[in-house]
């Protein structure tokens, strides 16, 4: 079985399937952040056939999507993996037999995602993994993605902020992880090239849990 990057007869530059990309179907574990949707993208752009967009949450974590890639959301507990395997066993079902993956460098995360998948039987593409932090997030920006901050341990005013060049920046200058993988920030994306329409946040309400700021969305329309 083919697991993880990199994989005999992947792109160097995308991690997908090279030669007839039409014909494998693949799934993204989707999470609405900047990662997922860069790797979405990435698939796509080399032509990947992403059939399906895999979401897990708690109870409390749904959000509406206006991208137009079929999304599935399975209520999931902390561990979710019994959960997620039960959906990827539906979804190849369907002639689904790729995932594809928004990790960049964290191994313990790659491992689970290896082990998963060779479990299921799935092949893993990680567009994404070990190209750099920065350029990712400036590939991110240029390629019109719109996203905001929903969680930060850092600053609590970066919330609802806007993650373009400035904030970049600013990340740059504070020596953090442009991908915030050590808990700096997190995103939620609201607009960008997979979306048909976009997500304006209307009502929110900032959220203290131990160390951590959120970002409680309230309200949220489609333009």
């Amino acid at each position: 079985m083919q697991t993880g990057w990199p994989i005999p007869g992947l792109s160097p530059q995308y991690g997908c399937i090279s030669g007839k990309m039409n014909e494998n179907k693949a799934f993204v574990s989707w999470s609405g952040g900047k990662d997922s949707s860069l790797a979405c993208l990435r698939a796509l752009t080399a032509g990947c056939e992403v059939s399906y967009l895999l979401n897990m949450l708690d109870e409390s974590g749904e959000r509406e999507r206006a991208h137009g890639i079929p999304l599935i959301q399975v209520n999931a507990s902390w561990g979710y993996e019994p959960e997620f395997k039960a959906a990827v066993r539906r979804l190849k079902r369907e002639g689904i037999e790729r995932g594809v993956f928004g990790d960049i460098d964290l191994r313990e995360h790659r491992t689970w995602v290896e082990r998963v998948c060779e479990e299921l039987v799935i092949v893993p593409l990680l567009p994404l993994w070990g190209i750099d932090p920065d350029a990712l997030l400036h590939e991110f920006v240029t390629a019109g993605f719109e996203a905001i901050v929903v969680a930060t341990r850092v600053n609590k005013d970066w919330l609802g902020r806007t993650i373009d060049e400035s904030f970049i920046s600013e990340l740059q200058e504070c020596e953090f992880h442009a991908a915030g993988e050590s808990g700096e920030y997190h995103s939620f994306v609201i607009n960008g090239p997979l979306f048909k329409r976009r997500i304006r946040v209307s009502e929110t309400e900032r959220v203290r849990h131990g160390d951590h700021w959120f970002l409680d969305i309230k309200r949220g329309e489609l333009e």
